[in-house]
C-alpha cells in the first residue's frame, strides 16, 4: 500500500496552542449568535408555494363582454399582499369564493386565458369567461355583481385536463359544446405562443352561427398557430353555408381525424357528454386516449334507476358538525348535501363539484345517503370506513355529517 506524500515540513512548526484556541474563539463566536433558531427555506419549497397556494386573492381589472357571456380579467390585489398568480396549465381551472347572501360557496370555472398571461412578461392575469345557464344560481350572480374593481379569492389552479405527451397522442380531437369551449381556447392560445405542442382540431358544436362563443378569439389563435390549430363549428339549429349541422357524431370525428393515432378532449354540459360517450365508443379508441373534462353537479338524481323511489320529493334534517359545533338545517332529496352546507352558510372546501377532487370528503356520522355510482369518485377506504363527498350526496333519512371547512381568504 503506498504511503501518503505530504510536505511534512510544515507540520512540524506548529504546535498545540492554535488548536486549543480553536475552542475558545468557537464558544466566542456562539455566545455573538442570536438565541433564535435558524431557518431556511428550500427552492423547491418556494417554487412549490407559487405553484400551489392555499388562496390566491385577486382584483377584477377588466370586464370583456362577449355575446351570451362575459370574460373577467383578473390581477393579482397587491394591496392585500398578493403579489403573483400562480402559472397554470391550459386546460386547468381555478375555484372560486362565492358569498350569496347567508349562502357561502365554491365555484370552479377553466381559465380561458393564455398560460403565458401568468408568467408576468407582460402582466400576470387569469381570464374566466361566464356564460349563464339555466338554473345557474352562481353564474346568474356573477354576471350581474362582478365588476371592474371587484375583489376575489380563489384557489390554486386545479385539475387534470390539460395535454401530456407520455399519455396523449400528438394529435388531439376536441369535442366541445357551449362554455365547455374555455379550456380548448386556453390550449389554442397555448399552442399559438409554442408553450404547448401538439395539433389540435376543435369540433365545436353551438345552436347557431350567433351563439358561437368566443369565436374571434378562437379564429385568432388559430390563426397565429402555423395550422397546429383548426376549428370546426357545428351548428344544431342553424342552416348557415359553411359550417357542419346537426350533432357531433362518430362519422364527424372520423371526418376531421387523422388516418394514424389521435385523442379525444371532451368539454360540455351534461347532455352532450352523454352523447359523446356513445358516438365516441363506436370510434374504438384504447381509453387512456378519451378524455373528460369534468362534468360538474350531478343535478336531480331522483330519475336514476338504482334511486330509492320512497325517498323522491322529501326533505330530511341535516346535522352539521363544525369544529365541535353543531349546526342543524335540511336538505331536499334532489339537492346534494354540499349545496345545503354551503345554504346553511358552512363553505365546505368543495373544488371540482364532480365528485373526483375530494377536496369536500367529509365524515358521515349517521344516516342514509345515495351516491350516484357514475360520480362516486371516493377511495375504496372512504367508502368502508363511512366518508363521502358531499358534491354528490344525497340524504335518503335524516342525517348528521362532520365537515372541515376552509379557512377564508
Amino acid at each position: 500500500m503506498a504511503k501518503y506524500s505530504y510536505d511534512k515540513k510544515v507540520l512540524k512548526g506548529l504546535g498545540a496552542g492554535p488548536f486549543l484556541n480553536e475552542v475558545k474563539v468557537r464558544d466566542a463566536e456562539i455566545e455573538k449568535a442570536p438565541s433564535t433558531i435558524p431557518t431556511s427555506i428550500y427552492n423547491a419549497n418556494i417554487l412549490a408555494k407559487k405553484l400551489h397556494p392555499s388562496v390566491q386573492l385577486g382584483k377584477i381589472v377588466k370586464v370583456i363582454p362577449v355575446p351570451g357571456a362575459k370574460t373577467f380579467v383578473i390581477a393579482p390585489d397587491e394591496e392585500k399582499g398578493c403579489k403573483e398568480l400562480a402559472y397554470f396549465r391550459a386546460g386547468q381551472y381555478v375555484s372560486f369564493a362565492l358569498n350569496i347572501g347567508e349562502a357561502k360557496l365554491c365555484k370552479p370555472y377553466s381559465l380561458s386565458s393564455a398560460p403565458k398571461d401568468a408568467l408576468g412578461e407582460t402582466g400576470n392575469t387569469y381570464a374566466v369567461t361566464v356564460k349563464e345557464t339555466a338554473n345557474g344560481y352562481a353564474s346568474k350572480y356573477i354576471l350581474e355583481n362582478w365588476a371592474e374593481g371587484t375583489e376575489l379569492a380563489f384557489s390554486a389552479p386545479l385539475g387534470q385536463f390539460y395535454y401530456t405527451s407520455l399519455r396523449d397522442e400528438k394529435n388531439v380531437i376536441a369535442l366541445a359544446g357551449g362554455s365547455g369551449i374555455t379550456p380548448f381556447l386556453s390550449m389554442a392560445q397555448a399552442i399559438a405562443d409554442g408553450i404547448e405542442d401538439f395539433n389540435l382540431t376543435i369540433l365545436y358544436g353551438s345552436r347557431t352561427h350567433d351563439n358561437i362563443l368566443l369565436r374571434a378569439e378562437l379564429e385568432d389563435a388559430a390563426a397565429r398557430s402555423n395550422g397546429k390549430v383548426k376549428l370546426v363549428n357545428v351548428l344544431s339549429d342553424d342552416g348557415e353555408e359553411g359550417y357542419e349541422h346537426g350533432l357531433i357524431t362518430a362519422e364527424l370525428i372520423k371526418k376531421y381525424a387523422p388516418e394514424d393515432h389521435y385523442s379525444v378532449f371532451v368539454c360540455g354540459p351534461k347532455a352532450m357528454y352523454r352523447f359523446a360517450e356513445g358516438e365516441i365508443a363506436k370510434l374504438g379508441l384504447p381509453k387512456r386516449r378519451v378524455r373528460f373534462e369534468l362534468s360538474g353537479e350531478y343535478g336531480d338524481p331522483t330519475n336514476d334507476e338504482a334511486y330509492p323511489k320512497e325517498s323522491a320529493g322529501r326533505e330530511f334534517k341535516l346535522s352539521i358538525l363544525v369544529r365541535g359545533e353543531k349546526i342543524e338545517t335540511t336538505c331536499k332529496s334532489e339537492e346534494t348535501i354540499l349545496v345545503a352546507c354551503e345554504t346553511a352558510g358552512v363553505r365546505v372546501p368543495a373544488d371540482c363539484r364532480s365528485g373526483e377532487c375530494g377536496w369536500c370528503h367529509s365524515r358521515l356520522i349517521s344516516g342514509d345517503v345515495y351516491v350516484p355510482e357514475s360520480a362516486d369518485g371516493r377511495r375504496l377506504a372512504d367508502k368502508k370506513f363511512g366518508w363521502i363527498h358531499p358534491c354528490v350526496t344525497y340524504p335518503l333519512s335524516d342525517i348528521e355529517i362532520e365537515v372541515f371547512p376552509m379557512l377564508e381568504g
